[in-house]
C-alpha cells in the first residue's frame, strides 16, 4: 500500500485567489478589482476540470457496481462462474492517472 495521495490536486493557487479578493475587499482600487476579475477565468477552468473529474469518477463507480451487480445476480441464478462478470469489469476499469494538461480539455 502507498501512502501518496489519489486526491487531485488544485490547479490554481487557493491563497493568492484569497488573498486576491481580500485586498480588492479591504481596499477596493481599480488594480484590485481588475486582478480579482481576472482571477476569473482561471476559477471557471478549476471548476471545469473537477467537474470532468468527478464525472469519470461517478462513471467508473457505475460500472464498477453494475458488475457487482451482475455477479451477486449470476451467483443467486446459479451461473457456474458467477465472478466472471466482475472480472471482466475490473478488467476493463483502469486505475486512476493524474490527467495530462490537455487530456481533460475539449
Amino acid at each position: 500500500m502507498t501512502t501518496e495521495s489519489r486526491t487531485p490536486r488544485p490547479t490554481i493557487d487557493q491563497e493568492a485567489v484569497t488573498a486576491h479578493l481580500r485586498a480588492a475587499r479591504r481596499r477596493g482600487t481599480y488594480s484590485d478589482l481588475w486582478t480579482v476579475v481576472g482571477d476569473v477565468p482561471v476559477l471557471l477552468a478549476e471548476v471545469d476540470r473537477l467537474a470532468r473529474l468527478l464525472s469519470r469518477t461517478r462513471w467508473d463507480f457505475a460500472n464498477l457496481l453494475a458488475g457487482a451487480q451482475a455477479t451477486l445476480t449470476a451467483d443467486q441464478d446459479g451461473d457456474p462462474d458467477p465472478l466472471a462478470y466482475l472480472r471482466d469489469e475490473v478488467a476493463q476499469h483502469r486505475a486512476w492517472v493524474p490527467p495530462d494538461d490537455g487530456e481533460l480539455v475539449e
